[in-house]
């Protein structure tokens, strides 16, 4: 049997049909996750975030420690995505891993945690790039010309546009694209953290700035406080590698690949992430200054103190690549899941969100209706311009606490769980346990107000965004769903006996 067959029957036994093309290999599943994480979007869009809540000490050692429990959290999903390799992931997995009278209402919250958090995730890298597109014309211009709002709102549209338009011409050229971006990934961060601390001019910060200066600028005066409240921006970073789950029905040997992909994305994005933290802090000449720049960008601020404007341009755009890219996985993943999630009539209108193109072979109207939200999400910075920060809180929390939902089923029923072939042996237990507590502890964190004295500006939103998720969840669910929506259901007129499917694939 070759690994096509094998993948098609392997889906098959978990009660799916195969309606997609697996055109991934192991290098573009994990390419994808790897994009959607995207140090460089991640880390330059709320580097001034970063600068105010606790400064370099927070940000390149709360980086290292955020990386360490995040990777607790990875192997907890990797080792459930290799039993149970579908497009709906964490939903999907929840369904299976609980008794069958809970199955529905497990996999309905999962799920809409979830997809809201991918709606929100993708709206942030996508605002996040449109602000730096708006930063970089502003450069070209000499500082003349400043974005105005509604000049930002329409930067993102764009984006939001090309990157569904790529989605939508199908996996052979998608696979493609994630190939080159895989590299870029890599690649762009390195080149210009290496430059920045081999050319940086004299008048740069010593390396025990970079490792020891504290800062705070949030008007908090518990210094304890502020450091949690500094781990928001690596832990934003650090999410989306749920990619590497949603694509498996479009890669060669899933159960395998796609645990590795989700893995490895977070090892590399630990080291890249790492270097380019600490380059940029060494960069810095004066913190005040580069904190308030009128180029709203601290890293285009430092990237202009040590390189000519050309040459500032040019490693811009390296890195504006980076986050286009990363936008686009972010629109790849979501509509996956949106496909997923109406295949199994969760979402209104699922006939057509689970409708795969026969020519393009992708999901088409549900690359759209992720295109479609996310410009919404963005929407609200017209009215408050501290929307973003909302958005990348909400998105954080949502699609944690959807990655944490299937660890607590597998803690809650283990006998339930049949392993794939990846496993974590006698260390599940302990590894799952510790993904849940960190899990617990940033959902909490990150509902909470990082500057102060708060007010209807600096007030955070995302405590008001995951109620709400839950009250529509909820009454969406108890009103209406749980007469209809039974939890993950098959697809295809087969019967098989899932437990000498596991031992078969193991």
């Amino acid at each position: 049997m070759n690994s096509i067959d094998r993948d098609v029957h392997r889906l098959q036994s978990l009660g799916y049909k195969q309606e997609l093309t697996r055109g991934f290999t192991r290098l573009t599943n994990y390419g994808i996750s790897l994009s959607v994480i995207s140090v460089t979007s991640g880390l330059s869009s709320l580097f001034s975030y970063g600068m105010i809540t606790g400064g370099p000490v927070v940000m390149i050692w709360g980086w290292l420690l955020v990386c360490i429990f995040t990777l607790f959290v990875v192997f907890g999903m990797a080792e459930i995505c290799s039993a149970y390799p579908t497009a709906g992931g964490l939903y999907y997995w929840t369904g299976i891993l609980v008794p069958q009278r809970h199955k529905a209402l497990a996999s309905w919250f999962t799920g809409w945690f979830n997809l809201i958090g991918q709606f929100a995730v993708t709206a942030a890298i996508d605002f996040g790039l449109a602000m730096l597109i708006g930063s970089i014309i502003s450069i070209s211009f000499n500082m003349q010309w400043s974005p105005q709002p509604y000049h930002i709102i329409l930067i993102h549209l764009m984006i939001i546009i090309s990157q569904g338009i790529c989605n939508s011409l199908g996996i052979r050229f998608l696979s493609w694209l994630t190939y080159i971006s895989t590299w870029w990934q890599l690649l762009a961060p390195i080149i210009v953290s290496i430059t920045l601390l081999i050319g940086a001019k004299p008048g740069h910060q010593s390396m025990k700035f970079v490792f020891t200066e504290f800062k705070n600028e949030t008007g908090w005066t518990n210094k304890i406080y502020v450091i949690l409240m500094g781990l928001l921006q690596a832990q934003y970073v650090l999410t989306g590698y749920d990619a590497s789950a949603h694509m498996t029905e479009e890669t060669k040997q899933a159960d395998k690949a796609s645990p590795w992909g989700m893995i490895n994305a977070i090892l590399v994005s630990t080291i890249t992430g790492w270097l380019f933290l600490i380059a940029f802090f060494f960069g810095i000449h004066n913190y005040d200054e580069t904190l308030k720049t009128s180029t709203g960008f601290p890293i285009t601020q430092i990237l202009l103190d040590n390189f000519s404007r050309e040459w500032t341009l040019f490693f811009i755009s390296l890195l504006l690549i980076a986050c286009w890219f990363c936008g686009l996985a972010s629109i790849t993943s979501n509509s996956r899941m949106i496909y997923a999630f109406s295949r199994d009539h969760a979402i209104p209108g699922s006939r057509w969100w689970h409708t795969i193109h026969p020519r393009v072979s992708c999901p088409l109207y549900a690359v759209w209706l992720s295109c479609f939200i996310a410009f919404l999400l963005a929407l609200p910075y017209l009215g408050n311009t501290t929307a973003y920060v909302a958005i990348t809180s909400l998105s954080t929390i949502s699609l944690y606490i959807s990655y944490v939902l299937p660890i607590v089923c597998k803690l809650l029923y283990p006998n339930t769980f049949l392993h794939g072939p990846f496993h974590l042996g006698r260390f599940s237990t302990l590894i799952n346990l510790v993904a849940v507590v960190w899990v617990c502890i940033i959902i909490v964190l990150f509902v909470l107000p990082p500057i102060y004295p708060v007010t209807a500006v600096t007030m955070n939103y995302a405590s008001v965004g995951v109620g709400s998720i839950l009250i529509f969840a909820g009454l969406f669910y108890f009103l209406s769903a749980k007469y209809w929506f039974y939890g993950p259901n098959t697809n295809i007129n087969i019967k098989v006996d899932q437990s000498v499917v596991n031992k078969d694939f193991v």
